[in-house]
């Protein structure tokens, strides 16, 4: 594992901004890695890009200095200013052996990730390595290295509660609301076409709710969102003419005043008298106090919510320890993987060797002799040494695998 190093930049050593200088699309992956393997001495190379790190997986003999890093830097983005390429190579961590190993099986694990626990970053990992193999840059070595890390992240998922608590506001609000028995039916109002609600959104159209009006001050962004969910949009400033009731307000905005008054919601719901759920993801709030007070509604805002991720991120954080037995049980197992396959590819020119021997003695050294032979004569020997040549080729690498084990012990 001597040639095997990561270079990392991730949201803990660097701003998000600056990492974003080194993302990559698919088109731009096939036109420069291939030619960042073949001028930097790269066997192996797979290019690991996401919102918050970017992880450069190398099997190379080359060390992993400031020049080196440089190099790289730009050949990824030929536009980096001095500032920017000091600052990331500043902020490069380099792994190497199974240090590196460890820190991938981490990575795909989202030990490291910003929101710990979240599983998109194994299909990320598994996206990348199936994008570097498509154009070429891998080889056994990153091959091997990746399926132990996929299954590692596999266990850690299955056997421990890393990723068992919702720790996104979001993903919260949206439990909240399935706990409450709201069917996809429901009459559903957004308030706000951000960031936020658009997450939001994603999760409501994947349980095909379709009864949706998205409000925003720009009609385009409201279109646009309300195009994602096959749903109608109008300007904010029409709120008050809305007249078709709601069953569920979900609402983010980045008003510094109340959204929603109590003369707004009276509005709204007009002789409509059940029992209303609002999310209000927004800070400050854009549902004003008087409406919760006044009115039957069940009131789920970004506070409590907040509360709720922060407690669930301490237990996927009380997980960990767990968590890094198994990596280490995995990488220490990877040790044995990786050292048998370095004996198979040793001897994978033996076989080649033998038969070379055995046509040799065949049609030279004992070619007169052989034809002195009646043909079955022939094929009892032809039998007798291709079961020796099979047998010698596994009792080699047996033998081989045998004292490597004693070695390791």
């Amino acid at each position: 594992m001597d040639n095997f190093k990561i270079i990392s930049i991730t949201h803990k050593s660097a701003p998000l901004e600056l990492i974003g200088k080194l993302h990559l699309d698919e088109v731009h992956q096939e036109l420069r890695l291939p030619h960042i393997k073949s001028t930097h001495q790269i066997q192996e190379f797979m290019f690991l890009s996401t919102c918050n790190r970017v992880e450069l997986i190398l099997v190379t003999e080359q060390s992993i200095r400031t020049n080196f890093l440089e190099s790289i830097f730009l050949s990824i983005n030929p536009e980096l200013s001095r500032t920017e390429l000091c600052k990331l190579v500043e902020s490069s961590v380099v792994y190497e052996n199974l240090s590196a190993i460890s820190h991938l099986f981490e990575v795909s694990s989202s030990l490291d990730s910003l929101v710990v626990g979240e599983r998109e970053i194994i299909t990320q990992v598994r996206k990348a390595y199936d994008q570097c193999h498509q154009i070429g840059l891998t080889g056994d070595v990153i091959r091997l290295v990746i399926k132990q890390t996929i299954e590692t992240a596999k266990r850690v998922f299955t056997e421990t509660n890393i990723a068992r608590n919702p720790v996104s506001v979001v993903s919260l609000a949206y439990r909240q609301l399935r706990d409450l028995g709201i069917k996809n039916n429901a009459r559903l109002v957004f308030i706000g076409a951000g960031e936020t609600n658009a997450n939001m959104a994603k999760y409501l159209k994947k349980h095909e709710f379709a009864n949706l009006t998205v409000f925003n001050r720009t009609l385009a962004n409201a279109q646009k969102l309300a195009t994602e969910l096959n749903g109608t949009a109008k300007e904010l400033s029409q709120i008050n003419q809305f007249n078709e009731g709601f069953d569920v307000l979900i609402t983010c905005t980045a008003s510094q005043d109340h959204i929603i008054t109590n003369t707004i919601y009276q509005s709204l719901i007009g002789n409509d008298t059940t029992k209303k759920v609002i999310i209000d993801l927004a800070l400050p709030a854009d549902v004003a106090p008087e409406v919760i007070k006044q009115n039957d509604v069940v009131y789920i805002d970004i506070a409590s919510l907040k509360q709720q991720a922060a407690e669930n991120l301490q237990k996927r954080e009380g997980e960990m320890a767990t968590c890094r037995k198994i990596i280490f049980e995995k990488v220490e197992e990877f040790k044995h993987i990786f050292n048998e396959r370095k004996i198979e590819r040793a001897f994978s020119q033996v076989p080649i060797e033998i038969r070379s021997i055995k046509e040799l003695a065949l049609n030279e050294v004992f070619a007169k002799d052989i034809q002195n032979l009646d043909h079955q004569s022939k094929e009892v020997l032809e039998k007798v040494l291709n079961y020796m040549e099979k047998k010698y080729n596994a009792l080699a690498i047996k033998t081989a695998k045998k004292a490597f084990l004693v070695e390791e012990i």
